[in-house]
């Protein structure tokens, strides 16, 4: 007789359906797992044997075939362990007959014990879409699943806990339902920390409220990575979507631990800058998500830019125009989404003091440092904000800075404007503008748009550029409850566009 228990699988960003098929028949006793399993799980034959033995469980001597429907997709992972015993027991009339709105996932131990997996959160979604009434996972993967509501999720810590539970002897109770808006964001930084930097910190509000990508440029020790670390505690709070879709990638990732079975703070990813172009995108035989995906509704920092590889700051290229990046391996071809904020840092050349007394760079020097840092990624830039060095009088002032929760209140009737304006399409912020909606979201005042003219032609613009400034612009507008761009508004924002002029002329 054949047996069939539903599991889940999981490629990319979904999850999927899979049918754990058992037949057991008489013969030369045998163990075979069929249907495209890498090496984990053709291991799970001894891990199976052994949790059934050291669980007081009998595992049949007979022939028996498992087979892993679909057959022509590969299963990778050792998360089929217990849906492959449960089966097994199942076709073997240990377990009584019920399981059909069922699904499981978990990694065995020797011992029995049920260890944790990557990505619940997605195949808990599919398990629900799929009709399943009970889910069970690893208990230490529970509250992750438990973030979907109308599904019952068990939470397993070892095999004979689970049998005691599907034959009635012991029931275990459902993970208690987990309620993400009750959650709301802790950081243990704040922009009330930075001293003087107005300039750049006004900078950073306008980023935040456009959701532009900024470029900061300064000698060190001025404050370049303190702003940017600070950048996440003014973005808007996290919708319930974006915290499902953040999660979801932690999850696969391997990310997620008991105490936090949501993401519900904006990531903040500031990776090394000896990271490798697969390091940033993804990689692996079956892709894995990479820091742009993991940064996924944040931001992406990246602290000393000319130090990164030419070839991984290149391939942000594509990535932070189309906020999803598509990994091409022999196995799969995956695409995850990174919608991000990109924020990057630099001094203006090798020895940091270009322009004071202090530099001892020559001008060669100084061309060949620039010139690691491409024109097309500069262009990709909305701002470009020179960060000085603070004076001592303001370094040593007692009065406090303004806070981050003062400026996320002007940030947040930013994006409330925005929400207003884009209800009904798929863009989420002024950065997100596409071409084809540019001119009638930024309609321009007769004087802004020949000031507009003016310095087009002037600074020699890219058309990427415009639209850049033009965005900017619309997100300085909407600061000023301004509905029509005037031309103070492309002032500014051209203001934080120069620097490369300045440096990279």
């Amino acid at each position: 007789m054949v047996v069939r228990i539903k599991s889940m699988g999981l490629l990319g960003m979904d999850a999927f359906e899979i049918n754990v098929e058992t037949d057991i028949s008489k013969g030369v006793p045998s163990f075979d797992i069929v249907g495209l399993p890498d090496a984990s799980i053709k291991e799970s034959r001894d891990r199976v044997r052994s949790a059934s033995k050291n669980s007081d469980l009998v595992f049949p001597a007979k022939k028996i075939i498992v087979n892993l429907a679909p057959a022509d997709v590969r299963k990778v992972g050792s998360l089929y362990d217990l849906p492959i015993l449960i089966s097994v027991l199942y076709a073997s009339g240990q377990i009584d007959s019920g399981l059909d709105s069922c699904a499981f996932i978990g990694e065995l131990s020797l011992s029995g014990e049920v260890r944790n997996v990557n990505g619940v959160l997605p195949m808990a979604i599919k398990a629900k879409e799929n009709g399943c009434r009970d889910f069970f996972v690893p208990a230490g993967n529970a509250s992750e699943g438990a973030v979907v509501q109308g599904i019952n999720i068990y939470p397993v810590n070892d095999l004979k806990q689970l049998i005691d539970h599907l034959t009635g002897e012991k029931l275990i109770r459902p993970a208690k339902p987990v309620n993400p808006s009750a959650a709301h964001p802790h950081y243990d930084v704040d922009f009330s920390d930075v001293k003087g930097q107005a300039e750049a910190k006004r900078a950073l509000e306008i980023a935040a409220g456009g959701g532009h990508n900024v470029l900061l440029i300064g000698t060190p020790g001025t404050g370049k990575s303190m702003l940017a670390k600070r950048v996440p505690t003014i973005l808007p709070e996290m919708t319930f979507a974006e915290m499902i879709e953040t999660t979801k990638i932690h999850s696969i990732a391997g990310m997620l631990d008991r105490d936090h079975s949501i993401v519900t703070e904006r990531p903040f990813r500031s990776p090394h800058h000896t990271v490798s172009p697969a390091g940033l995108t993804g990689g692996g035989t079956i892709p894995h998500p990479g820091e742009i995906s993991l940064a996924h509704n944040g931001v992406l920092f990246l602290d000393e830019l000319p130090e990164f590889n030419r070839m991984a700051m290149e391939v942000l290229r594509q990535p932070i125009e189309n906020g999803q990046v598509t990994i091409s391996r022999v196995n799969a071809t995956l695409t995850y989404p990174c919608s991000i904020m990109l924020i990057a840092a630099m001094n203006p050349c090798p020895c940091g003091y270009y322009g004071t007394p202090k530099c001892t760079c020559s001008p060669k020097a100084v061309a060949n440092y620039l010139a690691k840092v491409s024109g097309p990624l500069l262009d990709r830039l909305d701002l470009h904000v020179e960060v000085p060095a603070v004076d001592f009088s303001e370094l040593s002032s007692l009065k406090k800075s303004e806070s981050s929760a003062q400026i996320k209140k002007r940030v947040d009737r930013v994006r409330n404007i925005q929400n207003e304006r884009f209800k009904g399409t798929n863009i989420t912020c002024n950065a997100r503008i596409t071409p084809a909606l540019l001119n009638k979201m930024c309609p321009l005042s007769d004087d802004a748009r020949a000031f507009m003219k003016n310095q087009y032609e002037l600074l020699g613009l890219s058309a990427r550029a415009y639209d850049k400034l033009l965005k900017v612009a619309r997100t300085i507008a909407d600061i000023e409850g301004q509905e029509v761009i005037k031309k103070a508004h492309i002032f500014e924002a051209v203001q934080f566009r120069n620097l490369d002029r300045k440096y990279w002329r």
